[in-house]
Parts: structure tokens; sequence; C-alpha cells
């Protein structure tokens, strides 16, 4: 077999659908997010990032600098290894209590990212549970889906959102088997809300354990950041509740947090903990200190929100079309893959402004889009350009200025 051959065939098919990825080569301002450099092999330019999942721009924080300087300078670069070979390090134990104590839980675990803990949690749980059926929301994400699907356990698809669709698939199940509810807070490409309350409803009524993911909601909703189900005041009706580190904390790694004894099984039992690398202290350290900050602040979350309302508002004013949604994540839709990453290019190109284009497979074929995400840390003239940008560009290609349904 001619493998070179066949691997540059599979990537001009990517080519030729329109969704070959491209990674901007972008250096981050300390001080100065959103913007960033911009590398390209003619030089460089400042660009305006609208795309980070750095939502409330924590990463340059000087509680987060400063807490991340201290530990690099008190126990070096790296953890030495798995924390069962070279030990926990303190910083661990530290974030697992801030964990634990954001979402009013027992325990908390850490992993190396969000990806890695699901991937891990609900494997498992899926293959250890016994004789267990895993019920999986249909829009859940990729990390869930493998960790579903290695932990090899019966697995049903309930429709998006459907509390009822849910029920009637438990009900067909055999009393006494295990029964675990996978699902997400916040929907992270059209930015929908789970009806977490229903769900529980659902999962209580048959005995099922629910494990909800809240990795596009913690540190953004909530009193003090504990994502959807503290602002709705739900937490203590779900099992498990997963979380990044690396998206509204603006560090890294992943984590679940639950009862003692679960996270203790799964400490126990998953090998993509116990065989892996421990985050390093000082991304430990970094993490806590962002967490213990949007504990007692608010002032960003406000922010947040008020700069997403306007970013909306002016899309409306200009005709662009948007899927509405209830949470921070505003979807600039173009249905094309071809069109949405000639848009993204221009935007970067022409208007010093970086969007990702976002196609398939990460969402379906015929709903490509620009997923923007403002922050607390967008100005009205940032705002301002953006929307200004999107007109033009609208208006060159001819696309309809509508709202999309």
């Amino acid at each position: 077999m001619d493998y070179e051959a066949f691997f540059g065939a599979e990537i001009a098919g990517l080519h030729r659908e329109g969704r070959y990825r491209v990674f901007t080569d972008l250096e981050r301002h300390r001080g100065g997010f959103p913007r960033a450099t911009h590398h390209t092999g003619q030089g460089e330019r400042e660009v305006t990032v609208w795309c980070s999942n750095d939502y409330l721009g924590m990463g340059q924080h000087p509680k987060v600098i400063d807490a991340m300087h201290a530990a690099l300078d008190r126990c070096g670069a790296g953890a030495g290894g798995t924390r069962n070979i070279s030990g926990t390090n303190h910083y661990h134990v530290l974030l697992e209590r801030e964990l634990a104590d954001l979402h009013d839980k027992e325990a908390a675990l850490i992993f190396t990212s969000g990806y890695v803990s699901n991937w891990a949690a609900l494997g498992t749980l899926g293959a250890k549970l016994p004789n267990c059926v895993i019920f999986s929301d249909s829009e859940n994400h990729a990390s869930m889906i493998e960790g579903i699907r290695s932990s090899r356990a019966e697995r049903q698809i309930f429709r998006h959102n459907d509390p009822e669709d849910l029920d009637r698939k438990l009900a067909l199940i055999e009393p006494g088997r295990a029964k675990l509810v996978a699902f997400e807070s916040v929907y992270s490409m059209d930015g929908d809300i789970a009806p977490i309350d229903e769900i529980c409803d659902v999962a209580e009524k048959h005995g099922a354990l629910t494990y909800l993911d809240e990795v596009h909601a913690v540190g953004l909703y909530g009193a003090r950041g504990g994502g959807i189900s503290e602002r709705m005041g739900l937490a203590h009706r779900l099992d498990v509740i997963e979380g990044t580190l690396g998206k509204a904390f603006a560090v890294h790694g992943g984590y679940i947090t639950a009862s003692e004894k679960l996270c203790d099984f799964v400490r126990s039992f998953a090998s993509g903990f116990i065989f892996t690398t421990s985050l390093p202290p000082a991304v430990a350290a970094g993490a806590a200190a962002s967490i213990r900050h949007l504990k007692g602040s608010s002032a960003e979350r406000a922010r947040h929100q008020e700069r997403v309302a306007r970013v909306r508002k002016a899309l409306d004013a200009a005709n662009i079309p948007y899927l509405p949604n209830a949470s921070h994540i505003v979807p600039v839709m173009v249905c094309d893959p071809v069109l949405c990453k000639a848009i993204s290019d221009t935007l970067l190109d022409e208007f010093g402004i970086y969007v990702q284009p976002i196609n398939y497979p990460t969402v379906p074929r015929g709903t490509e889009r620009l997923r923007i995400t403002p922050g607390p840390l967008h100005t009205d003239a940032d705002i301002d350009h953006l929307v200004g940008a999107l007109s033009t560009i609208w208006q060159r290609i001819g696309l309809r200025q509508e709202a999309a349904e």
C-alpha cells in the first residue's frame, strides 16, 4: 500500500469539501487580551480575537499569573510523573479542594484536560457499573461519546434536550440495571441550555445516575461561578459534575466533582488518570487562583453578559444572521463550508479580526458558522469594528441579511 498517497488523498478530500482545518499562528499578549500577534510568512500584525474560550480573560489576570510564578519558583517546572509514582503535589490537593467547594460536593478529581476527564470518568463508570446502560444526549461532545464508546456499555441516544424521550427510553430498561444519564449544561456550538431539572426528575424516577458536563458554564454562571447547575440551584441533584480549567478559568486541565466514594472509585480504576503524568504544580496553582477569584467576584460575569448582549444588539441592527440562545455563545450562521472559511479569511486578512470557521464534523453539514464569543475585555470600538466588517462582507458576497431561525 502507498501510505503517503493515501494520506495525501484524504487531506485533498478535506480541501475539496472546504473543511480543511488551518491553525492560525497567534501569540497572545499578556495585558492586552483580546489582542494577539498573527505570525505569517510575510511578517507580523496585531489582530483582535473573537473566538477564544478564555471567556473572561482570566488568562492574564494578575492573581493567576502571580500564583503560577510562585508555584514555579517553589516547585519547578513539572509534576515529575503520575500522582501514583511521583506523589500528589500539594497544589493538586488544594485545587481539588477548591473544586469540591465550588460545586458543593464531597470530593473532586483533576485530569490533564476536559477531554480526558470525560473520557476517563465515563469510560470507567460505564465499564465497571454492572450491566450498565448509558443514556447520552444526541448532541454530546466528542469526549463524552468517546468515553461512552470505550466503556463498551450499552448505549442509548436520547433526543437533544428532550426529557420525555429520555423517560421513554429509561422505562424500557429492566429494573435493577445500572443506568447513567450523560448530558451538558451549555452546548458549545448552538449555545442552548439543557433542562437540567427535568432531566434530573426523569433520572431520579428511574434510579439513574446523572453526569453533567459544565465545561462551557463553569466560571460564567452562578453566584460563585459553579455553572448552570449552581444558577438553577440544582447542583445537589447531580451525581457527577464535570468541568474544565481551560476555558473560563483560563489555565489547563479537567475535573470531576462528586461523592468521595465515586471520585475514589474513578481514581482507583481509570487508566486515563492512573497512567498519565499529572498537571504541573504551576498550572494547578493558577487554576486554583482563578477559581478562588471568580468565586468572590461577579464583576467579570456581569461585564461578560453585558458585552454579549451588546454584540447581539449590534448584529440585529446590521441584520446579520445569528442563532438565538440563552447563553453567551453567538453563532453567526453562514451555512456553507467554503463560504464560511472565505469569510473567516477575509476577516483576518482585511480587518484584523480572528474568528475560526466551524465546519463539519464539529457541526452538521449545512449549519457552518462563525462562533463568536464576546468577552468582558472587548470594547465598544471592537464590537463596532467586528459588526461593521461582517456587514461589509455580507453585502459584498450577497448573503441574505436575515435572522437565522
